[in-house]
């Protein structure tokens, strides 16, 4: 039987992903894969230890099944996104372990230069204008200079040619190729802060600003292509599709055509609306980025960064101990017919999108001596489901677009109170996926299409499928007065200040 492999490298894990052609997950195997901590707000991890893991899930998936390369049509790969990995052209040697894109360790640098640069250039707004994004250490441009600056003999090393970067994906098909081909998507390239969306090139500017010399820089590829053949792992296997893991889980999730928006719910919240070929800037601060290039052509999105959701209930499990178990939430708040006034602002680490204010703290409202536990697991998944409809709201005014329905995965995205309240506060439709595994299914259509698995995206777009809709029930003066309470709320938390304290 062919199939496409899809290699899905992940914060916390490794996986692959046998797909038939019908579209349907027939195996997955999965290798977890530690992080490494050592400062507060420093994330890093052993980029061999990336490879190894994603190999030996991709060993699994295929000896499990029986597949080799005479029955694999296409390798597909999407990644964790702005993770920095630099290694020795020569002898493939990381010179550090990989930044994670959780790492603020930038932080400074990045205020540092927002207050200014040397020669009187605005870098925010150059930032902004060139690569659609904000300048922050959540992206890569700032930990690349880190290691520079910080591993003995590197920036010698880079300035001579003898340094690559690249994003997991570049790590991945390197180490797939043997060395060969030293290569990043478009899609990747656009969370650096040194890609410029609009000419897609690496910008000069930037590299100036960051100190990054060029040389160090993949080629820039489709996000659909023949794009290597890989050496290892599975000798002669095509590798045809790369996209960020966000931007695949966008693919797999069909929002092929502009105004077609998805969310996934994870530890954190990705909110992303396609809006065609031309890029859309926002008033909001949120990202404009690329969702993929395949056939010559590019195609952007709006995205929205929250980086608190799950988190907030595993707070709830870990931190309160109001609960045993994650999945004990949805009962909890289904026990109470409403949060009794309590509302949740869970800025656990700060505030993403739209506000990006790394400063402000979770809080909560409206306590009494009536709130029990279950009001405040209630008021927990509203506050997430609040944090995503300010976002998509404000992504339909930059856009000008109204969202008609919102395509839901990730593991929070099986907690049908949480879906039912993102219906009822979005007042649009909530489509959850009968797949899970978007994320993989993405990659793996992106590459299936460039190998002719698939002759057209109208025949990938009909193999999808949903499990389950939430249509919206809530009245829109009680959905006003939600939202009202809402922004009250920020707006507290966003005044409050730990430090004075």
């Amino acid at each position: 039987m062919t199939a496409i492999l899809g290699l899905d490298q992940g914060t916390s894990s490794s996986r692959a992903v046998l797909v038939r052609p019908d579209g349907t997950l027939f195996h997955t195997a999965q290798r977890e894969l530690m992080q490494i901590y050592p400062h507060p707000g420093w994330v890093e991890q052993d980029p061999e230890a990336i490879w190894s893991s994603q190999a030996a899930a991709a060993r699994a998936a295929l000896s499990e099944t029986g597949h080799n390369a005479s029955k694999v049509a296409c390798i597909g790969i999407t990644n964790q996104r702005e993770t920095t990995i630099v290694w020795e052209r020569t002898t493939g040697r990381p010179i550090a372990n990989a930044i994670v894109w959780q790492d603020r360790r930038t932080a400074e640098y990045c205020r540092e230069l927002a207050e200014g640069h040397a020669d009187g250039l605005d870098v925010e707004a150059l930032v902004r204008q060139k690569t659609g994004l904000v300048l922050d250490p959540y992206f890569s441009s700032s930990k690349i200079r880190w290691i520079l600056d910080h591993v003995p003999g590197a920036r010698a090393q880079a300035e001579a040619g003898h340094l690559a970067f690249g994003t997991v994906d570049s790590w991945l098909v390197w180490k797939l190729t043997d060395g060969r081909r030293h290569i990043t998507d478009v899609t990747n390239a656009s969370r650096t802060l040194l890609f410029n969306i609009h000419t897609l090139q690496w910008d000069d500017d930037l590299l100036e600003v960051f100190g990054v010399p060029r040389s160090m820089m993949p080629e820039v590829v489709d996000s659909s292509g023949d794009l290597a053949t890989a050496s290892e792992l599975l000798p002669g296997g095509k590798i045809a599709g790369i996209a960020g893991d966000q931007q695949a889980a966008l693919f797999g999730q069909m929002c092929i055509r502009p105004g077609m928006a998805k969310n996934t719910y994870g530890t954190g919240c990705f909110l992303m609306l396609q809006t065609g070929t031309t890029p859309v800037s926002s008033n909001h601060r949120l990202l404009t980025t690329i969702a993929w290039r395949m056939a010559g052509e590019t195609h952007y999105a709006l995205e929205g960064s929250i980086f608190v959701a799950g988190a907030v209930i595993q707070w709830l499990r870990d931190g309160l101990g109001i609960l045993n178990s994650a999945a004990e939430v949805e009962a909890l708040a289904a026990s109470v017919p409403d949060s009794g006034g309590v509302v949740l602002v869970p800025a656990l680490t700060g505030l993403g999108a739209p506000h990006w204010d790394p400063h402000a703290r979770g809080s909560m409202f409206g306590l009494t001596r009536g709130t029990t536990r279950a009001h405040i697991a209630r008021a927990a998944l509203e506050g997430i489901a609040l944090e995503v409809t300010e976002i998509l709201k404000a992504m339909e005014s930059d856009a000008g677009i109204r969202v008609r329905e919102l395509r839901v995965d990730g593991g929070a995205s099986v907690n049908d109170l949480l879906m039912q309240m993102q219906a009822d506060l979005l007042d649009v439709p909530i489509v959850r996926s009968q797949t899970s595994e978007t994320t993989a299914l993405g990659a793996c259509y992106l590459a299936g299409l460039a190998r002719g698995v698939w002759s057209s995206l109208e025949e990938v777009s009909r193999q999808w499928r949903e499990s389950r809709r939430f249509e919206p029930a809530l009245g829109p003066d009680e959905r006003d007065r939600k939202l009202a309470a809402w922004q009250q709320a920020i707006q507290r938390t966003r005044g409050w200040d730990s430090t004075s304290i």
